[in-house]
């Protein structure tokens, strides 16, 4: 959620509950003026399967799976998540869907378990792209 809103405001608020919103933003790419739609799934609620995330799956056109750099478990679901994205997406069509996974909490450096080289490897090996960042800073 900070990075969302990060991403939305360019302001940085610390702590959020455990709900789940979609937001909607214009913006300017290339002249061209894009609306984001962007469905902000808690990792408490990310971890249901079935009916539920499968909705999300289906509704999305592509996808950011943000993990902890100081947070070894949230890296660890990254793979099974990407997995049952791309089955649920790509059985479907012969369409590559977009992934990217983004480590946060760049800032946390002397917290750090989840090595950037790991983040790499990782998003290499499932063909997504990768970054890290910080939505504090």
């Amino acid at each position: 959620a900070a990075l969302t809103v990060r991403f939305l405001t360019r302001r940085f608020i610390g702590e959020y509950g455990d709900m789940e919103f979609i937001y909607s933003h214009n913006l300017t790419v290339d002249g061209r003026e894009i609306l984001f739609h962007i469905w902000d799934v808690p990792s408490s609620q990310q971890a249901e399967e079935g009916s539920s995330e499968e909705k999300r799956i289906q509704w999305a056109d592509s996808f950011v799976l943000v993990y902890s750099i100081c947070d070894r478990a949230s890296f660890n679901i990254l793979p099974l998540k990407i997995q049952f994205i791309k089955a649920a997406k790509e059985g479907q069509s012969q369409e590559k869907v977009p992934i990217v996974i983004v480590g946060n909490k760049r800032d946390l450096h002397h917290q750090r378990v989840v090595s950037s080289e790991e983040g790499r490897l990782l998003a290499l090996s499932l063909d997504c792209g990768f970054y890290e960042v910080s939505a504090a800073e």
